[in-house]
């Protein structure tokens, strides 16, 4: 049996990661719906829709599905083209909630493409909610321009948050504090420090080292 998920489409920074699986020998393969898919026009006119059907069939080629075994796919809208293409192609399929092995594994394939972005390994793995979209868009705000291009900016919520006033001021922290740097993702020492405050829902202070 043949499982598809996607991960990813709700986190502001990074494209979707699209996988399939055969359970009976845990054989997968995925891939990412490109960020570009998520500026304002192409949002505007879901081509990640289609570009997550084009996903699907490559991962149906490679994992050799026939038109007579059973697949199970996300009930989500991300993948209303390829259900429909299932279906005029006579496929043996169904809409169904995925869940472990497969939801655990394209979880983590997401987590990995979004540490290949950037996103520091301590934001992602001791943070509650790592793909909360106001916890990103602070990593965002660290360092906009580098980071604007990997957001999803054909959202309604990007539209309202994403091109906020900022104010840069610097301070001295003290010891036994433990901040960390949003734009390198590491510790920063005691002493003068760079600071980025904006508010979106609500007022947001961000620590920089002071040359970053």
């Amino acid at each position: 049996m043949i499982q598809i998920d996607d991960a990813g489409s709700g986190s502001l920074v990074g494209g979707t990661c699209i996988g399939a699986m055969r359970v009976e020998t845990g054989e997968f393969f995925c891939d990412v719906i490109p960020i570009e898919y998520y500026n304002e026009e192409n949002f505007k006119n879901k081509l990640y829709l289609q570009k997550a059907c084009e996903i699907g069939k490559k991962l149906l080629e490679n994992l050799k599905v026939s038109k007579t075994e059973k697949i199970q796919i996300c009930r989500g809208y991300m993948f209303d083209s390829l259900r429909k293409w299932l279906e005029q192609e006579e496929y043996n399929w169904e809409s169904t909630q995925i869940l472990n092995p497969l939801q655990d594994i394209i979880e983590n394939s997401f987590e990995n493409y979004a540490l290949s972005l950037g996103l520091p390994e301590k934001f992602l793995r001791y943070t509650k909610y790592p793909f909360h979209f106001h916890r990103l868009l602070r990593w965002v705000y660290a360092d906009y321009e580098n980071r604007v291009k990997l957001c999803k900016t054909g959202w309604n919520s990007w539209k309202k948050y994403g091109k906020l006033e900022v104010e840069i001021s610097y301070t001295y922290l003290q010891e036994n504090k433990n901040y960390l740097c949003l734009k390198c993702g590491k510790n920063i020492q005691p002493g003068t420090a760079k600071v980025i405050k904006y508010t979106s829902n609500y007022p947001n202070t961000i620590y920089l080292h002071i040359n970053c």
